[in-house]
């Protein structure tokens, strides 16, 4: 039972909850709440050691037990308090675990014959990325890659808003000339979504090996992948407004591909 605020471990939870450079130091990472620290077991990633508040994980799910994946996992008791003070956000389930980064390179992907890629280039808000993978898990995407990242992709906003997609789907972050020229390598068609010198989205082949790639919502893409696109694609837009949110213009993108493909 760990009751102190103070405690050492607890001290490094919340470290890692809040500081980016305490993740890459420690090479941990922290995953809140049964339904993704499922996700994040089911997906082979090692637990290095968990936290669990019975009354809460009760009032939850109608019981104190704690899940069988856990049987060889160091657990430790904590109050309510304590577990308020580790957690990130409310309402999860009374279970939080420290886990083991995995990181993944470019050429660790493993790749059918014509893949579905969503790339991103400089997308700040963790959460957008992390809905952007829910979106390529519902389309059966085969990887997102994060290009020149401003957040690293263990941020546990990242990890909360993508409700276990990150587990299920391949993420690597690069630079966009890493990206370029492993897309290039493979025969990989680039379409960027730009309101320049585009074509409307479903117009545009996307049935052979295909990258998706968007950038931020207030500049877009930068000249290096506007010029190493095979193709410019655009999303109507009928409104006052010229951009939708990237998790959004992403999963309409993602599922014309699924349409062609069908």
């Amino acid at each position: 039972m760990i009751s102190s605020q103070q405690n050492d471990r607890i001290k490094k939870m919340v470290a890692l909850q809040k500081k980016s450079a305490e993740r890459q130091k420690s090479g941990l990472f922290v995953v809140e709440g049964l339904r993704e620290l499922g996700h994040c077991a089911g997906a082979g990633y090692e637990i290095q050691a968990a936290y669990y508040c019975p009354s809460i994980l009760e009032r939850a799910t109608g019981s104190a037990a704690l899940p069988s994946y856990l049987d060889a996992v160091t657990c430790f008791e904590v109050t309510p308090e304590v577990y308020d003070k580790m957690a990130y956000r409310g309402g999860t389930e009374g279970i939080i675990a420290e886990v083991k980064v995995r990181p993944l390179r470019l050429e660790d992907l493993s790749l059918p014959e014509h893949p579905l890629l969503m790339v991103l280039e400089g997308v700040e808000k963790p959460g957008n990325i992390g809905a952007v993978l829910r979106s390529a898990d519902a389309a059966h995407a085969d990887a997102v890659i994060v290009c020149d990242p401003l957040t690293d992709l263990y941020n546990p906003n990242l990890i909360r808003n993508s409700i276990g997609a990150f587990f299920s789907v391949p993420c690597v972050a690069c630079s966009s000339e890493e990206c370029i020229r492993f897309l290039k390598s493979r025969s990989i068609r680039i379409l960027t979504a730009q309101l320049q010198d585009s074509e409307l989205y479903y117009d545009t082949d996307m049935r052979c090996g295909t990258a998706l790639v968007m950038g931020t919502e207030s500049t877009g893409l930068t000249d290096i992948w506007r010029q190493a696109a095979d193709a410019h694609i655009r999303i109507p837009m009928l409104g006052r407004l010229d951009s939708l949110n990237v998790s959004v213009s992403a999963a309409i993108l993602l599922f014309e591909a699924v349409r062609q493909r069908q």
